[in-house]
């Protein structure tokens, strides 16, 4: 009996299948040529490199629709181009040979050739190596660590993440100054020569992160809260520190140790050291509260580093504004006699004011600087102001248009443009929790799609440049969006004499990812270049929903580029910072896998999210590699792991 395959051939579908890849690929190398020639001056001397050309082919490949030809591909039992990102031309070049002797004709000389199979696979792990250095003996992909602030003083910190598999160390430029990226440089270099490994330092040039300006100040308050049962009573009071206001080393209204189940909420009030020192225990302070209602707390005892402990029993709303009077127990005429006239609790944190959003709302980003302020309305409610906020960066309104989206600390709040004038950008909020969500000062503004016109270095990037480029083995290159960005650091680089430094462009803009080609191309024949999938901003640019799309595009766009990978942000993000194992994350780990580096962020159990990744990165690696199942025996498929 006669095969399908044989069938398939005598049909005459190879013949057309063979007619539609050669004039794919001729579309594939003109369309190649084309993109090229536009970047003809970023390649020194003219020459394209290998990399640049198998990415613009690639490119070429995925602007058509290829997905008609993948069935008659693997019917006939050949490749369907879908793990052909590192060396494009020589995949189809195989299967248009295969299909020339299945039909006995003469495969045509190809004009143009790309990197061959092991010529890509190289390619992309020479670059790693470049970039990060040699990887661990037992792993193939390098581990990336942000670094706390804590890891600047903490001699053992460094050492035990170094240690535990940390291949390349984060310093985030936007925190801290140059004397503690410098003590945690040292550590690094001292961890080095201690393991005998090797640790990248990677430095993040901040960039324009424009954030939300500061917030109007309100009258500081404080409240004691008993505990309270189902019915309402009271099973536990309020607990009270009463120390004196010149005590040394007390931060404003500092909160002590957490309540033990004894007592409700615990606040710590600061009182005129001369009238901490005529109370006793059994005595009570009285006072109206901020609504005016009659409160008391009572004496308990003394702290045992001066003051005193109190408790109470009802709710109240403690203001600067709250007068007390000390009163003590009269029990030879019976009653209350005052001991302390009226006096004030001092250092009182300042607060903010509350602008809290819920779905429909409106707020306006200010042009002008000023703090921020909640909406405005009338006896009748009628709104009379929306609320509003400063932006840190006013000159990027004059981008906004109407219908220009607007997403605010990270997504948690969503709005569209709705008119742009002299005051600013008013906005209604159309993503929010059900409960509303509190603004906040210093929270990062995202406009997606919009060029805001800003310098691709701030000022700032340019004077810590030259500290990052002395200490530092990598650069974090923030918000890049296009080929002109790269080339203002290029520039930059090349006037400071470090054209050799590392790059490492962070996409996480949705201009960004459509403009991602052009970053590479214009970049990968300078300098050493690596691409980090910043997913946190991006799922607030392009959607959560997109995010799993586009990560798996950015991932095939920089193989085919061969350039490293840094999959970024959340990554064991719950047991970094909880100590606990999310399952969803563990998946992500998991797929993190198929990037060069994998990057944690800082957390207090982060040693433990080091090894954890350490692990599944090495039990995966044996399974696959990027896009490319290996294959290993299935330990669930050994007959001897099958009952008889």
């Amino acid at each position: 009996m006669r095969s399908d395959v044989q069938g398939q051939l005598e049909s005459g579908d190879s013949v057309q299948l063979l007619e539609a890849l050669l004039a794919l690929r001729e579309r594939v190398v003109c369309g190649a040529e084309a993109r090229l020639a536009r970047f003809a001056d970023a390649f020194p001397g003219g020459v394209v490199t290998p990399s640049a050309e198998n990415l613009a082919h690639y490119l070429a490949l995925r602007n058509e629709d290829v997905r008609p030809l993948q069935p008659l591909l693997l019917r006939h039992g050949l490749s369907s181009l879908g793990r052909s990102e590192a060396h494009l031309l020589a995949a189809l070049d195989r299967v248009i040979e295969v299909l020339c002797a299945l039909t006995d004709r003469e495969p045509p000389p190809p004009a143009v050739r790309g990197p061959g199979f092991v010529m890509g696979a190289q390619a992309l792990a020479n670059h790693t190596l470049a970039l990060f250095g040699r990887p661990p003996l037992h792993r193939e992909v390098r581990i990336m660590v942000t670094l706390p602030r804590a890891a600047a003083d903490d001699p053992q910190l460094i050492d035990t993440l170094v240690a535990a598999g940390m291949d390349c160390a984060r310093i985030n430029c936007a925190h801290d100054d140059r004397t503690t990226w410098l003590r945690m440089v040292q550590r690094v270099r001292t961890a080095e020569a201690k393991h005998g490994v090797r640790c990248r330092v990677l430095m993040d040039l901040p960039g324009h992160k424009v954030r939300t300006g500061p917030l109007a100040e309100r009258l500081p308050v404080v409240r004691l809260r008993p505990e309270r049962n189902v019915y309402g009573q009271v099973i536990a009071p309020a607990l009270v520190e009463l120390v004196a206001s010149t005590a040394a080393g007390l931060d404003d209204n500092e909160l002590p140790e957490a309540p033990n189940r004894h007592t409700g909420t615990s606040i710590r009030l600061q009182l005129p050291e001369a009238v901490l020192t005529v109370l006793h225990a059994g005595d009570r302070l009285r006072f109206l509260d901020a609504r005016g209602k009659q409160r008391q707390i009572r004496i308990e005892r003394p702290r045992p580093s001066g003051g005193f402990i109190g408790q109470s029993d009802q709710s109240a709303y403690v203001t600067p504004h709250t007068s007390f009077v000390a009163e003590r127990r009269d029990h030879q005429r019976g009653g209350w006699r005052m001991v302390a006239e009226k006096f004030l609790a001092a250092n009182f944190a300042i607060q903010p004011v509350e602008i809290r959003l819920y779905e429909g709302d409106q707020l306006l980003l200010m042009r002008s600087p000023g703090c921020g302020e909640p909406e405005q309305r009338d006896q009748r409610g009628a709104l009379v102001s929306p609320a509003r906020i400063a932006c840190s960066h006013p000159q990027v309104i004059s981008r906004l248009l109407p219908g220009h989206e607007v997403w605010i600390d990270d997504g948690k709040l969503g709005g569209v443009i709705e008119r742009v004038d002299e005051n600013g950008a008013l906005l209604t909020i159309r993503y929010s929790r059900p409960s509303g969500v509190r603004l906040q000062a210093d929270k990062g503004l995202n406009f997606p799609g919009v060029d805001l016109g800003l310098p691709p270095l701030s000022r700032s990037d340019l004077a810590d440049l030259d500290f990052v480029i002395e200490h530092a083995d990598l650069i974090g290159y923030s918000f890049v969006e296009s080929r002109a960005d790269m080339e203002a650091l290029s520039q930059a680089l090349s006037e400071r004499g470090a054209t050799d430094m590392g790059i490492i462009a962070k996409i996480e803009t949705r201009r960004a990812v459509e403009n991602l080609s052009e970053i590479i191309l214009s970049t990968i024949g300078r300098h050493r270049l690596g691409v980090m999938i910043a997913r946190g901003d991006l799922a607030v640019e392009i959607g959560g929903e997109r995010l799993a799309e586009i990560q798996e595009e950015l991932l095939w766009l920089c193989e085919a580029a061969h350039v490293p990978v840094i999959w970024a942000t959340q990554v064991l993000e719950t047991l970094a910072k909880k100590g606990v194992v999310s399952r969803p994350e563990l998946t992500d780990a998991a797929m993190a896998g198929r990037a060069e580096c994998v990057m944690l962020n800082k957390g207090p159990y982060i040693e433990r999210a080091v090894r954890t990744l350490d692990g599944i990165l090495l039990r995966m690696q044996e399974h696959q590699r990027k896009k490319t199942p290996r294959l290993r025996a299935l330990r669930l498929a050994r007959s001897d792991d099958v009952a008889a």
